[in-house]
């Protein structure tokens, strides 16, 4: 079949997912056509993506969250307002994803949570049959555990993942851990996706502690903890368009810019991972046996959900704030989950396949028509 991805471009993990899953499919036989990928400003997409996607990336505007300034996490008001002004530009896009689609006339879409993906199938009607993939969809399994007194957050953001994968095939919820599916919703559990380069790392147990955030202005909470401890060697990530590749803070404070390779290199390596609780991040630590402590970012209900999940899939521990402490009360609790979670991921592979490999029939009646027209 031939394949075109729709990918939400914030954050790492929807980016990382299309590879692991490109990589999946054409040892299938399949062929990724294509990856339709949203940006925003001051949000530049990964090199790593487009130097392992195989496949032609086309660009679109897409919305994305705006954050406070110093680490104080989402603005909902700016966010909501700048969205609404930026509508027609928003609208252009709609129109531009439906141009390639006709351009590329793929025999399946997958949408990897992309804000456009329900808006398109309801207003184009292509035919063209859609699966969306995201952890997300997992929120709206029944059995999944929210944080408590959050039923307005819940229906908000399940409204979210609704309106992503209106009028679908299907949604393949990932899963730290294995649940039952739920197809009277159009939910099929699915372990996580993971790049091939995770699976072929190392790990050795390091001194060091590894910090990931989404958003540099989170680097502050790191600072103001690194400054009353010095002696702990610290490396962090992040997306600082101003910092150079590598900016030493001090003997044992180093930030990086965001390089595949190398993150996944020290991750590896070091002693426990601190992230923003984002499911990629969380995921590929598991794999690798590494304890995590999960920060949501406020007012992200979205990460709060991720950090509770992977606390009870056995991950490590949620933090409120980048106070490190907790996760060195936390390191001599810890119970290594990795030969679980590792035996859950590589049954992925096989079910990926069969999930897709559903739509084949279909495709192959429509390409008859299409013919005979």
């Amino acid at each position: 079949m031939r394949i075109l991805f729709l990918v939400q471009g914030e954050g790492r993990g929807h980016l990382t997912q299309a590879i692991s899953l490109g990589q999946v499919l054409r040892s299938a036989g399949h062929k990724v056509v294509g990856a339709m990928v949203g940006t925003s400003p001051g949000r530049n997409i990964p090199s790593f993506f487009q130097e392992q996607i195989f496949a032609p990336v086309h660009h679109f505007a897409a919305p994305n969250i705006i954050y406070k300034a110093q680490g104080g996490g989402m603005n909902v008001g700016r966010t909501i307002a700048t969205h609404l002004a930026h509508l027609p530009k928003y609208l252009k896009s709609l129109h531009r994803i439906h141009e390639t689609v006709r351009r590329i006339n793929p025999d399946l879409i997958v949408s990897f949570y992309d804000t456009y993906g329900g808006l398109y199938n309801m207003i184009y009607r292509s035919g063209i049959p859609m699966v969306c993939i995201a952890h997300q969809y997992l929120l709206l399994h029944p059995k999944f555990i929210f944080p408590e007194h959050s039923r307005v957050n819940q229906f908000l953001i399940n409204l979210n993942s609704k309106s992503t994968s209106w009028l679908s095939a299907n949604r393949l919820a990932l899963s730290f851990r294995e649940m039952p599916s739920a197809p009277n919703l159009k939910i099929t559990v699915v372990p996580p996706l993971l790049r091939k380069e995770v699976t072929r790392l190392i790990p050795q147990k390091g001194s060091f502690i590894l910090v990931y955030m989404t958003h540099h202005s989170l680097s502050t909470q790191v600072i103001d903890w690194h400054r009353k401890h010095k002696d702990v060697q610290l490396h962090c990530f992040w997306d600082n368009p101003d910092a150079s590749e590598e900016f030493v803070f001090d003997s044992t404070l180093t930030f990086h810019q965001i390089n595949s390779e190398k993150y996944l290199r020290m991750l590896a390596n070091c002693r426990a991972l601190v992230t923003t609780a984002g499911f990629e991040s969380v995921c590929e630590a598991m794999y690798l046996g590494k304890p995590v402590m999960m920060v949501p970012v406020p007012n992200h209900f979205e990460q709060e959900c991720n950090a509770i999940d992977g606390v009870i899939s056995g991950a490590g521990v949620m933090s409120r704030s980048f106070d490190l402490s907790v996760i060195f009360d936390y390191l001599p609790k810890h119970i290594d989950q990795s030969e679980k979670f590792r035996d859950w991921y590589h049954r992925g592979h096989q079910m990926f396949v069969r999930e897709i490999a559903e739509f084949e029939k279909s495709i192959d009646i429509r390409r008859k028509i299409q013919s005979e027209i």
